[in-house]
């Protein structure tokens, strides 16, 4: 077959992909024209599905042995930590050959739980096991997430970007829901140790998905700059650019002031309620229906302008339906709120990434993505902060004042960079569909 052939063939795939696409199946687009992407959703279900699962394993482990609410804490935090490596993973992302990094993150991770599962089968698992099982977790995880994200626009290309990633997000939302799920009631079948056993198939078929995608996303090739060079120059480059940090600057602001208070205040919320441990459930299962119905309407609406609109105006009602969730006494109502707090989350989930993608050039898109997760790594932090507010005044004034000093920011934010808010972030001719191409290359 002639290299004319394959983008002709994948020209005609894409338009009549794109005639197909009306209703519901507008929001499969991605799923329906990229086989490349389909690899990749697959991959991240199931990875994602297996780090939930074996997180929940291990933290049941934990208390398990320990009893102690406090060592358990330090395990969430230890999990979480390498988040703040964001910043390395985005370099390594711009350097490397980002189909590559996936497979290794999913390898070691095998190994990882492999060897707490071995460790908890013969009954020698210790504290300090579990701890290094889930910051292994953590390592696997978190800094693959620039080349995940890196990845899904060298598939798919602009004009389908906001449709993947909320299909992204869709995955997302159902292992968090999922993953747990399953992952108790393994425990509660056949005990910990087989559970951890189990779940280990999690990570291979996420690799065995990875595998036809070799060569794709790789970097370009020449001789790379030293580490610390691409990291400060990347940083510079994508700080200066006011779209790209205005975007970073609400991720940092919503895993500052909203998305602590979902982590750590949704128990003492349901106690406000008077509702109980399965209330509390039902209460967080509408928070996430509504994220999941938010993600299929932003993966219908595939490339819609005013991405940057959507992104200020959602992102500022989610703050302010925090503050009215904080202060309502009303259990229908509450349901109600945290249904609408789901919905309007997506609009900031969603596209907080899609943006970031579009308003960085291709070479510091890496290191971009590493920032981001550097702003979603203050988190815990953040969870002191306003847990020491919440110790001073109250849980439902802290929420209720968190939510409206987010507004504030994006109020401010929408001021003084008014270009965001007219970001549409239209396809550029000529890159819609570079990774599908890059993939049917390899395949003929």
């Amino acid at each position: 077959m002639s290299q004319k052939e394959p983008v002709e063939a994948s020209a005609r795939f894409e338009a009549g992909g794109t005639r197909a696409a009306t209703g519901a199946g507008k929001a499969l687009a991605s799923l329906r024209t990229s086989p490349g992407f389909r690899l990749l959703w697959v991959s991240n279900l199931f990875f994602y599905g297996g780090a939930w699962t074996q997180t929940l394993v291990m933290g049941w482990l934990v208390f398990d042995t320990t009893g102690s609410e406090f060592l358990l804490a330090v395990f969430t935090a230890v999990r979480l930590a390498p988040m703040l490596l964001g910043p390395f993973a985005g370099v390594l992302c711009d350097r490397y050959d980002r189909v590559r990094l996936l497979m290794i993150a999913c390898l070691w991770a095998l190994g990882a739980v492999v060897v707490v599962a071995l460790m908890a089968s013969f009954g020698q698992v210790s504290y300090g096991a579990l701890v290094a099982g889930g910051l292994a977790i953590g390592l696997a995880q978190s800094p693959s997430q620039p080349p995940r994200a890196s990845l899904v626009l060298d598939l798919v290309g602009r004009e389908n970007l906001s449709n993947a990633n909320a299909l992204n997000a869709l995955a997302m939302n159902m292992t968090q829901v999922i993953g747990p799920a399953v992952g108790g009631a393994m425990i509660s079948a056949f005990g910990a140790p087989t559970a951890l056993w189990i779940s280990t198939a999690w990570y291979v078929v996420s690799l065995a998905a990875l595998w036809p995608l070799r060569g794709v996303g790789h970097t370009a090739p020449g001789r790379p700059e030293p580490v610390l060079k691409m990291l400060t120059s990347g940083f510079r480059t994508v700080l200066t650019s006011r779209l790209a940090a205005a975007v970073l600057l609400v991720t940092l602001a919503a895993n500052v002031l909203l998305w602590p208070v979902y982590q750590a205040f949704m128990p003492v919320f349901a106690e406000v309620l008077g509702l109980d441990a399965a209330g509390l459930g039902w209460l967080l299962t509408c928070g996430g229906l509504g994220g999941l119905a938010g993600s299929l309407v932003i993966a219908m609406l595939g490339d819609f302008k005013f991405k940057g609109g959507l992104f200020v105006i959602g992102t500022a009602a989610w703050g302010a339906l925090w503050s009215l969730f904080a202060l309502s006494r009303t259990v229908p109502l509450s349901f109600a709120l945290m249904a609408c707090i789901g919905l309007m989350s997506a609009s900031f989930g969603v596209l907080q990434t899609t943006l970031l993608l579009m308003t960085t050039e291709p070479e510091v898109r890496g290191r971009a993505l590493g920032l981001q997760e550097l702003a979603i790594g203050v988190m815990p932090f953040a969870s002191l902060g306003l847990g020491a507010a919440a110790q001073a005044v109250g849980v439902g004034a802290t929420a209720f004042l968190s939510g409206i000093l987010l507004v504030a920011v994006l109020l401010t934010l929408a001021a003084r960079v008014p270009q965001l808010l007219r970001y549409s972030g239209v396809n550029v001719p000529g890159q819609a569909g570079a990774g599908r191409t890059a993939l049917r290359h390899r395949r003929t």
